[in-house]
């Protein structure tokens, strides 16, 4: 039996239902009669999604409570229908489910030890007032707030207040705790912000005398050094005046007197020639090490074949001595280059133990460096004194036995670093020597 009697024109009378006892008077209820229910069914039609309605009064409800109901659609094709017309066309139903509101929240909040009173609105609409609760004390304070949540198609307002028992659980002397704790903070954070002005000022100004100091320093060695690079330049000049003298002198008096002087003496005059050469070459190396850095000789591409050959070809060496060395172009310094490879081929022929031996000279070129091996069949060096090789001035044997200044290998470490670059020796001091030389590219534009 469809009721009540309605003037819309369609049905939408409720066929089934359960528990069925318990909702009897809602069987054959024609929604569309209430226009929040209509309107809500509908709505859940043509979307195709869950819908509420706005506050109703169920038919069951001997108390006439707010409540609401919740829709859901169902439709005849297997597949959801794609738009509105489509949806009306194949509307078979919607399947429903009633609440009472108040039901609904007694079963939802908690009833005791609860600090905080709950009110919910549809529309303006009151739909749920736990105030009017008498087993619950709801008195409001100044803790409230208010909550907008989107609700199946409905717009639900709530409006939460905090009651007596939550307004004597935040009443407490921790705020004042807080600002006394913060006055202590911000006078021990004043008492170190003068101690640190305080402290910054004595540091400022102990860095400002350092750096005057370090300052004075400064120029004083930068004197220093420039004095001492001008000494050697005019002492190593100076000094090979008379030295070229006395290497002619010895040379004429072996000449003049070669038939007449004693052994012993033309054993001297041997050695005195020898010493004298010595330190003619020593006085050139020195020239060479206070040089370095002064002059910027221009990046152009070296073949390092051909430059190879031309420096082994001029040295002074065993004719039993092999060279060998990759065809390669490089982009470097053409002199300090020709410096630096004169003196490695030079000491590995000089040191070499035996009358014939072999250098391989081999350059790769990186992405970002070229590096050049130097390897030779030589005694080699002991790994203790790599370090030792390096330094002016420092021969590791005795110059009686092998001709050198010293000054070769610390004049290569000190051209390379100008440019950037390394040197690193590789021996076990038993047999062979590999130089390994890294220098920065610089590309050619």
């Amino acid at each position: 039996n469809i009721h009540p009697q309605h003037q819309q024109s369609e049905l939408w009378p409720i066929t089934y239902i359960v528990p069925e006892k318990l909702n009897i008077k809602a069987i054959g209820l024609d929604v569309a009669f209430e226009t929040n229910r209509y309107t809500a069914i509908k709505k859940a039609r043509d979307t195709g999604k869950p819908q509420v309605t706005g506050p109703i009064t169920l038919v069951q409800d001997s108390k006439k409570t707010p409540g609401f109901l919740f829709y859901t659609p169902f439709y005849k094709s297997v597949d959801k229908p794609k738009n509105i017309q489509q949806r009306q066309a194949q509307i078979k139903g919607v399947v429903y489910a009633p609440f009472i509101m108040q039901n609904l929240m007694l079963g939802t909040l908690a009833q005791t030890n609860r600090q905080v009173s709950l009110k919910i609105y549809d529309n303006n609409e009151l739909l749920y007032n736990d105030e009017l609760e008498a087993n619950i004390q709801q008195k409001q304070t100044d803790f409230t707030t208010i909550q907008t949540v989107p609700m199946y198609g409905r717009q639900w307002v709530f409006h939460i207040s905090g009651n007596l028992d939550f307004q004597k659980s935040t009443h407490n002397k921790q705020p004042l705790f807080i600002l006394i704790g913060g006055i202590i903070i911000d006078s021990l954070l004043l008492i170190l912000f003068i101690f640190l002005s305080n402290a910054n000022r004595k540091a400022t100004s102990i860095a400002q005398k350092m750096t005057k100091d370090l300052r004075e320093k400064t120029e004083r060695l930068e004197s220093s050094n420039h004095d001492l690079e001008q000494f050697t330049h005019v002492a190593s000049h100076d000094l090979k005046s008379p030295l070229n003298a006395i290497i002619k002198i010895s040379t004429w008096l072996e000449e003049d007197c070669g038939d007449v002087i004693p052994e012993t003496s033309k054993e001297y005059l041997e050695l005195l020639k020898s010493r004298s050469e010595r330190m003619k070459n020593l006085l050139d190396a020195l020239l060479d090490y206070s040089s370095t850095g002064k002059t910027n000789y221009p990046f152009k591409k070296v073949n390092l074949q051909s430059l190879v050959n031309d420096i082994f070809e001029f040295l002074d060496r065993p004719k039993a001595f092999t060279i060998s060395v990759n065809n390669i172009n490089l982009y470097l310094p053409k002199v300090p280059l020709e410096i630096i490879l004169r003196n490695l081929i030079s000491n590995s022929i000089k040191h070499h133990d035996k009358e014939s031996g072999h250098i391989r000279i081999e350059g790769v070129v990186h992405d970002e460096y070229y590096q050049i091996n130097v390897v030779d069949d030589g005694p080699g060096i002991p790994p203790n004194l790599h370090d030792k090789a390096f330094e002016v001035f420092q021969t590791l044997k005795s110059r009686d036995k092998v001709e050198g200044s010293g000054i070769g290998l610390s004049l290569v470490k000190r051209l390379l670093s100008h440019y950037k670059g390394s040197i690193e020796m590789i021996s076990d001091g038993n047999r062979g020597m590999t130089i390994v030389i890294v220098w920065p590219r610089k590309h050619k534009k």
